[in-house]
Formats: C-alpha cells, structure tokens, sequence
C-alpha cells in the first residue's frame, strides 16, 4: 500500500458537551479542493444528514487562513494553492447513542467514519490515515481503550495511536469503539475474533458470549466455504480478522454490518449472565442479532446489489434487492443458530413462528411487493408512520419467508438446496456485485429447472407465500390459534401507565370499522345490559382487560379520547380471528431440513 496522502486526528475535544475534535492534512490539495461529508452510512437506507452535526470547519496553509465556502448542505469549497498541504479542523457533536453515527461523553466514546471524516473529491481510493488520540484519564481513575477493525500502524497497548484504511470506503466501513470496556478474544477457522462489550454489568458471563459467538462464526465459514476453511490448503474466509463492538443499554436493540467488524446494542438484561441456571430470553435474540451481521461478511458487504459496486455518499443509493440482501440474512440468521447447537428445533420453530406471523398480520403485505419494499427502504421502512402497517411490508421478514420458500421448494424437488444457491452466486461473482439475473441463474443450475414463475409470484407480486404447503411437506404444520386481543380487533397499541395509547390501525379490521384512529386513548368500555343486570360502564388499563369486563360480548361501545374529546365508537368482533403456531409433526423430516447443508 502506497504512503498516504489523507490523515484524519480524532480527539475528544470535550466529553460533557459531547464534541469530537477532527483535524484533516491534504497533502496534495487541489487549487479549489472539495470536502464533503457522507449524507447516509451504508447498511442503513435513510438519509441523515450528518453534516448537521459538523461546525466551525477552518481551513489553513501553514499560517495563512483559507475562506472555507458551503456550497450544498453537505458540501465545502476551499481555494489554496495547489501542491502544499492543507490543513482543516472542525467539531462534531456526537450525541447519538446508536449503531449508525456518533457519541461521546464521560464514559464511552464511539464514531462511524461517515459521522466524523470529510472525504476528499478525487482522492477517495488514496490511502487514508487516522490518529485517535487517547482523552485525559476519567476521574474515576479507569482507563480507556479503543478497538476498531482499521489495520494498525503505531498504536499503545491501549489501542490508541495511527491506523491505515486502503481508501475513504475502509475508513467509512470501520467504526471505532472507545471507553473502560469488557474485551474478549477467540479463533474461528484460524481467523482471529475480538468482542468488546460496553455497558456491561456484573453479571455479564463473557466466556459464554465468546463460545456462543465461536460457534456462530465456524458455522458460517463452514456454510460458505465448506468444512476445510482455514485448515492447510483449504479454502480461505474473505477476512483475516473481525471485532464485535456490542454497546449494553437499558433499552435498545439493533446492528450494523462492516466489512471486518460489526456494531450491536442491546439491553443488558439480554447478555448472558454468570451461574445462571437458564439465559435470559433475550440472550438468543442477542445470538440471532450477531449471527444476521456476521453473515452480511459475505452477503451485502461482498456479495452486494449491483448498485452498490460503488457508493455514493451524497445521496440515496437505490436497489429492489434487500430481500435478498437483508431477508436472506434473517432468513439464516436462526437457522444457522440451529445448525451450530445454540437453539433446539422448538426454539427455532418459535422464531420462525413469530416472523411468519409478523407479515401475516401486516395488510400492507397485500399492497406493496418485497421488490417495492426494498426500493422504498429510504421513505418508508426507515419512516415508519401510524400508515406504515398498512402500506408497506418488512423486506426483512418477508424476504426471510421468500428465502424460505425457495429453500424448501428445492428440498422437496430433491434437487438442490438454497445454501447452494448462496454459494454459487458466491462462486461466480468472486465475492463481487450481483442482480436478480444472476439469483435467477443460480435458482436454475441448483434446481434443475427455471424459477421465473415464483420469482415473479414471490418477489415481484402481493400473491400470498405457499408457506403452509411447504412447511407441512418438511415435517411441519401450522395450527390455528386464538388470536391475541390486538390483533383481534386489527390494533397496534402501546399500553403503559395504565393506558392503552393506539399506535397504528389496521387496514379492515374491527377497530377501523368501529372508528378507531392512531393516537386515540383506549380509556374503557360500555355494555348494554342483559339477562337483569343493568348497563355497565369500565374503565381499562390494558387490552388484556376485556376478558375480564366483556366475557362472551361480541358488540359494545368503546370510550376514547382523540384531541380532548370523549368519543363513543360501536364495536363488533369478528368471529375466527386466528394466529398462526408452528409445531414439529415429522422429526426426520423437520431434521433433513434444519441440519442439512
């Protein structure tokens, strides 16, 4: 690699007002050199103006002071003389606690290179530096470290000092992790793996994360790359080392995937705990959480949409592939928890109940294709409204049900599987940029015949799955059960404090024919009389509430406040309201399927 010809310094210029301090050297400016500051971060598909966070940006030549002029929201200018270094330096408040951006106070620092870096026009694929300089020892007498993924060039024993990037798409793809954290290290297939965990508590059993995060990490490379990854003359991993940097919150979930690492927050009561007899029911959602970002290693990081072969940092990035992309991920994300022994059949059962359920009981299913779905990913999957149920449908959890579909259908044609699939389209591309065409070909050598129908059907239509079908002919069938009081009467609600707030009402059910509204209150009920007893009026503090008041009633009056006023809607409940329960009916039939590679 070349000597770099771009270097960033990180400082923590000041903690309690939450302020990076960057400085910027462009060894060889152009005479009007352009800066620019990333408007999204990939893996998430939402403009976010991070410029907002950026100010006092100054520009210099040695001591001479340049004008630095804004010409779009994210987008500066500067005229200097071309051939000597220029120098700018800038604040960036950081006070977003999430995976996506930045943060920084007394106890934790973090930053994704998009929230942080101006990249310099036409020097993107130069080697980039950054220093990360340590902050003053905390009060509290604990020390920091800093973990990042970026290949080290002069660092301490605490992780601070200078690392390398190949151009601004490693740096932007690395986040760094500061802080008194937990850290912790292992093997897979020969690469090697660091976890550190911020925020966690003394009941964190760090060696359980560690082999449980093993054991998804082998049986990944295995999936991908066959059973002798990593040994002598076997087949290599496309990474040569990876770190999970897990942030332990006390409300928070989610991820975002790197090319050599991973970000992750969680709540703490998810993380496994010492001596525990049984783990938290979180902890294998936490599990699930890690599997679906190391598994975006190879697909979305490598294996991407061809509209991503190269970024574009100044605006969206469109694609009608995320179903493959990100539903394909959840799709093995608990299935390979199966494969490697973290969860039993029932367990992974459960979770593919509650994902077959979650778009079953979205109408907007019926109104938008997982295709669209992934296009509209930057207006409306990542500006979910009161309307979002009703309009849209997840292209994560329909497009795990689509992945599903294909893999079962080649099962039971007897003629391939999805994992080859995958695994061709790995193959072919090397790792590379892919389309639906090349899906399509894949489908047809591993299947023997061609797919266009389903694809057309599954991907590109509102048409329902064939998932019972498919499920039953694997050795499992699909009960229907009672519905929960919710869905029952076609509402989302949020029921804290004694109050049932509506969040969102869905299309045709009992509550919109009643008059139901998102944001209404659910204060109580009344209830003609009957059989004697004398009208009845009650006050509820949740959904759950009813059974107790309404027995076998199917009609009567809803009391809700909307706007300050009190309103008296009629409500009917419809008969046959039903929710789907996975269960194991065929053993063998269930395991050909859920081990088989």
């Amino acid at each position: 690699m070349a000597a770099p010809a771009i270097h960033y310094r990180v400082e923590c210029a000041d903690r309690r007002a939450h302020l990076f301090g960057v400085s910027l050297v462009i060894d060889e400016p152009a005479a009007v050199q352009r800066v620019a500051l990333p408007v999204w971060i990939p893996g998430s598909y939402l403009v976010r103006e991070f410029s907002k966070n950026l100010q006092n940006l100054r520009a210099a030549q040695g001591r001479r002071k340049l004008a630095v002029r804004q010409v779009d929201k994210c987008t500066w200018h500067i005229e200097c003389t071309p051939g000597k270094p220029l120098t700018l330096r800038y604040e960036v408040c950081a006070y977003d606690n999430s995976v996506r951006t930045a943060w920084l106070d007394e106890d934790r620092g973090f930053f994704n290179g998009t929230s942080l870096c101006l990249r310099v026009e036409d020097q993107a694929d130069a080697p980039h530096a950054i220093e990360i300089v340590a902050p003053a020892a905390p009060k509290d007498g604990s020390r920091w470290s800093c973990a990042t993924a970026l290949t080290a060039v002069h660092t301490d024993r605490h992780g601070f000092g200078k690392y390398l990037a190949s151009g601004y798409d490693e740096l932007a793809d690395s986040p760094v992790e500061m802080g008194a954290f937990w850290s912790g290290e292992f093997e897979a297939c020969g690469v090697p793996h660091r976890f550190v965990v911020a925020g966690a508590p003394a009941s964190f059993d760090g060696e359980r994360l560690l082999a449980d995060t093993r054991a998804i990490c082998e049986t990944q490379m295995r999936f991908w790359h066959g059973d002798k990854v990593g040994k002598r003359h076997g087949p290599k991993a496309p990474h040569d080392r990876y770190v999970f940097m897990l942030n332990a919150v006390d409300d928070g979930y989610g991820g975002l995937e790197h090319r050599h690492s991973t970000a992750l927050i969680c709540t703490r009561r998810d993380l496994p705990q010492l001596e525990a007899r049984k783990q938290p029911e979180g902890y294998t959602t936490l599990l699930g959480l890690i599997s679906h970002e190391y598994f975006h290693t190879w697909n979305v990081k490598r294996l991407r949409p061809a509209e991503f072969a190269r970024y574009d940092y100044d605006q969206e990035n469109y694609t009608r592939l995320l179903w493959l992309f990100e539903g394909f991920t959840s799709y093995y994300d608990d299935l390979l928890l199966r494969r490697a022994g973290l969860v039993d059949d029932a367990t992974y059962l459960k979770l593919l109940n509650k994902t077959a359920n979650q778009v079953l009981q979205t109408p907007g299913r019926l109104v938008q294709s997982v295709a669209e779905a992934s296009f509209d990913a930057w207006v409306k999957y990542y500006r979910q409204d009161e309307q979002t149920p009703n309009t849209t449908v997840s292209y994560y959890t329909k497009g795990a049900l689509v992945a599903l579909c294909f893999d079962l259908t080649l099962r039971a044609e007897g003629k391939g599987t999805l994992d080859q699939v995958m695994r061709l389209l790995w193959t072919r591309s090397e790792g590379g940029p892919i389309d639906e065409a090349d899906f399509a070909a894949a489908l047809e050598t591993a299947g023997g015949r061609s797919f266009a129908k389903e694809i057309a059907r599954w991907v590109h239509s509102t048409d329902e799955l064939p998932l019972s079908d498919l499920l039953r002919a694997h050795g499992v069938a699909a009960l229907n059960d009672p519905a929960q009081r919710a869905q029952e009467f076609g509402l989302r609600v949020a029921e804290s404090n004694g109050s049932v707030q509506v969040k969102a009402v869905l299309r045709a059910g009992a509550a919109e024919q009643a008059g139901f509204s998102a944001n209404d209150e659910w204060i109580g009920i009344e209830m003609p009389g009957a059989k004697g007893r004398p009208a009845q009026a009650w006050r509820i503090a949740r959904l759950d509430d009813l059974a107790l008041y309404l027995g076998p009633l199917k009609k009567f009056t809803a009391l809700v406040a909307r706007d300050r006023r009190l309103l008296r809607l009629p409500v009917t409940l419809p008969a046959g309201v039903t929710t789907w329960r996975l269960f194991a009916q065929d053993a063998a039939k269930l395991a050909s399927w859920l081990t088989r590679h």
